[in-house]
């Protein structure tokens, strides 16, 4: 499936969108972590839960759990909310 990584994150990844799959959103980020060490931790927290500066949709839906079941057709889409005044 197609994922969108944000710009905060290409650092790990060296684009803006790379090729991953998974049954389910956590599969998914274990998958990015195996082959960029230290992306998950940037976005999930101790608790399995998204970082509060992180959002997540799946074909368009903001998702909060990573037991989020997945499909190969589906497009990821990760973003970093912004914070400040």
């Amino acid at each position: 499936m197609n994922v969108s990584i944000p710009s905060a994150l290409q650092s790990y990844t060296g684009t803006s969108q790379v090729e991953a799959s998974g049954m389910n959103l956590a599969d998914l980020f274990a998958t990015l972590d195996a082959r960029y060490p230290g992306i998950r931790f940037r976005m999930i927290d101790e608790q399995d839960r998204f970082r509060r500066n992180m959002r997540c949709f799946v074909n368009g839906e903001q998702v909060f759990e990573l037991g989020r079941p997945l499909s190969d057709w589906d497009e990821v889409i990760i973003l970093q909310a912004l914070s400040g005044g």
